[in-house]
């Protein structure tokens, strides 16, 4: 299995590191993000890999070449010119990874214990073209899903804006863990070109598709912010 690690963000909310490195540079315990993620990926077995960069790409290229790719095959999807978001960096890696197999998608700045095995069973089991690992913790933004962890919303939690696919029947409220496990079957179902998030493609999808939910209460951190650094070197040694 591949798996895409989004890399290419600004990062502004890890300010003032960011002025001068991507945010996949950031370390935790002296340990890069992008590090501790390939090497915790390739503890389930994943040895192919897609990191799509922007800011500061060459860092990122350089830091993988003198590290040897940490054994892996690394392709790079270089968004120099544009940075794309979530959504069009996943079609713009399109050519790495359209090749019948599912593959994974992980962002950089996250830093989790998810078992991959067990998602990727749970993704296959359903055989959706999408599969969202999400956890019940505090988010500004949650996903709703209902008693069969099917997505049919998405809630602002500070304002109370709803985008539903239906009436709200008391569906469960959970975070997005920035983990989600997909079949290529996804890319004949993207309508929107160019820049654009991949959750907006997927709350488009919701009124026609099933995409599931996958449940963990696994550690997930953001490292999106200096006191978020601190927060994972509690948990990430």
């Amino acid at each position: 299995m591949k798996a895409l690690i989004f890399a290419a963000g600004k990062g502004t909310r890890l300010k003032p590191f960011t002025d001068h490195h991507p945010k996949a540079l950031a370390k935790v315990n002296g340990i890069p993000l992008l590090e501790r993620n390939i090497r915790y990926l390739k503890s389930f077995g994943i040895q192919d890999f897609v990191i799509n960069i922007h800011h500061f790409g060459n860092q990122i290229v350089d830091f993988l070449k003198t590290n040897d790719n940490f054994g892996c095959s690394i392709e790079i999807s270089d968004e120099s010119e544009e940075l794309l978001e979530t959504g069009g960096g996943l079609v713009f890696a399109r050519r790495f990874l359209d090749h019948g197999e599912d593959f994974l998608i992980m962002n950089a700045d996250i830093l989790t214990d998810i078992n991959i095995d067990t998602l990727v069973s749970y993704h296959k089991k359903i055989k959706d073209f999408a599969t969202l690992a999400v956890s019940d913790r505090d988010s500004s933004r949650k996903l709703l899903f209902n008693d069969d962890l099917v997505l049919r919303g998405w809630l602002n939690v500070q304002t109370g804006e709803q985008r539903l696919a239906e009436f709200n029947k008391g569906f469960k409220a959970l975070a997005f863990s920035g983990v989600h496990c997909i079949n290529p079957s996804i890319f004949d179902k993207i309508k929107r070109t160019g820049k654009f998030s991949v959750m907006e493609e997927y709350l488009d999808l919701m009124h026609t598709e099933h995409i599931h939910g996958f449940v963990h209460d696994s550690i997930l951190i953001d490292v999106g912010r200096p006191e978020s650094v601190i927060e994972a070197e509690k948990h990430f040694k």
